[in-house]
């Protein structure tokens, strides 16, 4: 998302990474090829866990498991932006529906 370590050492929230997104991808009329591209990217992960391949082990970005999940969050996120869904909402609902349908068991 930018250049320098400066820019590597900030936090970004997914809000920031929606606007990102949207700013340099958004294409409603698109909504049926991001999910297609999304699942093109879940394959690619796939292949990346199945060879256990990790940046911090190569030095390399390309072909790792860290490249293809950004690659699905930035598809889920251009997905999302089409139906004006915000993920962190969406995130902090389904983490409540959670706990109500899943409650942490006693000494865990």
């Amino acid at each position: 998302m930018g250049n320098g370590d400066q820019q590597e050492q900030q936090t970004l929230t997914l809000k920031q990474l929606q606007a990102y997104i949207k700013e340099k991808d958004y294409r409603p009329e698109l909504k049926h090829q991001y999910m297609l591209k999304l699942f093109e990217e879940i394959g690619e992960l796939a292949e990346a866990v199945r060879k256990d391949k990790l940046y911090r082990e190569t030095g390399q970005i390309k072909g790792t498991i860290d490249e293809e999940l950004y690659d699905v969050l930035y598809y889920v996120a251009a997905i999302a932006n089409v139906y004006g869904i915000d993920l962190e909402t969406s995130c902090r609902l389904k983490e409540q529906l959670n706990r109500t349908r899943y409650p942490a068991q006693s000494g865990e």
